[in-house]
């Protein structure tokens, strides 16, 4: 666990526990909060009821931290396996609203099992696909590695019966991951949000 992994995972969540830090990091709660208390010490973090956020003098540390990674990074070979996540993404976020939102636009009860299980195997065949993608990345970006095991874990929990670990957003949840996985994709590639909405990939 670094600096930059705490960082990162309190700013891409906005407002979250530690023991919800220590679940995406994969530790033990002490050893986030130990980071955390030290990130307080410096200004870089503030405890707040809701939760950890990053302070404007964490972000800006977060950013420096981000530049340092990046330079690290082949952006060439990254945006080659950008290009490949790009379609896998496309068919995600179908999947994810047809979780959300039956064919006819009406929200789904989930009283529909056979409709539940068609959905789900449509994501588990998704996640097959962009776990090999995921290890090419973190072969580039190490810190990458750490969205295969996430995704891995949640794929089992859903597959267990646990639904909210599909798309809740105050869980570790498959969308939750997904998303924080594109959006450290778009910055290992140098690019922004911004530029990705612009350009219609934005999740």
């Amino acid at each position: 666990m670094t600096e930059l992994a705490v960082l990162r995972t309190i700013a891409l969540k906005g407002r979250v526990p530690a023991s919800d830090v220590a679940v995406s990091l994969g530790v033990a709660e002490d050893v986030v909060v130990a980071e955390v208390a030290a990130l307080a010490g410096s200004g870089f973090v503030k405890e707040m009821p809701t939760g950890l956020k990053t302070t404007p003098e964490g972000k800006e540390r977060l950013a420096d931290l981000l530049a340092a990674e990046l330079a690290s990074v082949d952006p060439a070979a990254m945006k080659q396996l950008y290009d490949e996540f790009l379609p896998v993404n496309a068919e995600s976020k179908e999947i994810f609203t047809a979780w959300q939102l039956k064919p006819d636009g009406s929200l789904n009860d989930h009283a529909d099992p056979g409709y539940d299980t068609d959905v789900l195997a449509r994501l588990t065949a998704v996640h097959e696909r962009v776990l090999p993608l995921v290890g090419r990345v973190a072969a580039i970006a190490p810190r990458a590695a750490r969205y295969a095991e996430r995704l891995t874990e949640a794929q089992r929990r859903y597959a267990a019966g646990e639904s909210a670990y599909v798309t809740r957003p105050i869980l570790d949840s498959y969308h939750t991951v997904w998303f924080e996985l594109h959006e450290d994709l778009i910055h290992w590639c140098g690019l922004t949000r911004a530029e990705e909405a612009a350009a219609g990939n934005a999740h």
